[in-house]
């Protein structure tokens, strides 16, 4: 898998809530980059659109069918991925305004 096709499947995950702790700083500078903001408003507005009910419909059952038979042929996850611990929703890591929140020093606060 190229750089660029793991970078957006780690912002992906991000925006998902799914991804592992260890990921995070890989996520980090991904959205340091023109490419990986991109990515992240496209997958945020991917999400919007998916949880709005202005936009939902009901799919066909044709649709329900197809979605079942491809996801049947995919291959199975890797092990590693399978035991990854995902994140707490981002709404629990939300500080409320006005309060004072711990720095962590590291290689993303040294630049």
């Amino acid at each position: 898998m190229d750089t660029h096709t793991r970078l957006h499947e780690t912002i992906s995950a991000l925006a998902d809530g799914e991804l592992a702790a260890s990921e995070l700083e890989l996520a980090f500078a991904a959205l340091d980059t023109p490419s990986g903001r991109q990515a992240w408003d496209a997958y945020r507005h991917i999400g919007e659109v998916l949880r709005s009910e202005q936009y939902g419909h009901a799919l066909s059952a044709q649709f329900d069918a197809r979605l079942a038979s491809r996801l049947a042929a995919e291959p199975a996850p890797e092990e590693s991925a399978a035991h990854a611990e995902p994140l707490p929703p981002l709404a629990a890591g939300i500080v409320p305004p006005g309060v004072a929140e711990p720095l962590e020093a590291g290689p993303l606060a040294q630049r």
